[in-house]
Parts: structure tokens; C-alpha cells; sequence
């Protein structure tokens, strides 16, 4: 499974020479933790930027924690959210 929230596993910063891809943004902390857990089960690692930054800024909730994949694995976790009914930004 991956790391903790606002943590890049090992493995998926050896990957970071390729293109990564925002699959969501959003200050709710246990959506984070649920999608993570979702795409780790189908086998597509995920990294929350921005985690630290949404800290600093407290409560105000102005930046929030971006849910980075692969550019690779972008569609493949789009799916894996559409087939368990969670929400993402279409482009």
C-alpha cells in the first residue's frame, strides 16, 4: 500500500522522472485516505502534494491536497473512480 498521507512511497519517487498527473484536489482528509486506499487495492500508486502547504494555512482551507498518479495510470484510476462513484474533475 502506499505511504502515508502527504508522503511519497519509495518506489513511486524512483517514477518521478515520468509525468505525473492531478487526478483530484480536495481538504477532506478522510476522501484522501479512502481513494488512496482504492487505487492501491487496483495497483496504482498515488502521492498527495501540497499536504504541508494545506497545513501551514490552518483551518482558512485555501490550498488544497492535490492526489497526484502516473501519467500512465491516470485513465486506469479515473475508472477505478468511476466504478466505485467517486467524483473527480473531467477535462
Amino acid at each position: 500500500m502506499a505511504g502515508p498521507p502527504g508522503r511519497a512511497s519509495a518506489s513511486l519517487l524512483c517514477k518521478w522522472r515520468c509525468p505525473v498527473r492531478e487526478l483530484l484536489r480536495t481538504n477532506d482528509l478522510v476522501k484522501i485516505s479512502w481513494v488512496r486506499s482504492v487505487l492501491a487495492d487496483a495497483g496504482i500508486e498515488a502521492v498527495v502534494l501540497d499536504a504541508h502547504a494545506s497545513v501551514v494555512e490552518g483551518s482558512v482551507l485555501a490550498i488544497q491536497r492535490r492526489i497526484m498518479v502516473l501519467d500512465d495510470d491516470l485513465a486506469e484510476a479515473r475508472r477505478v473512480l468511476d466504478d466505485v462513484g467517486e467524483s473527480y474533475p473531467r477535462d
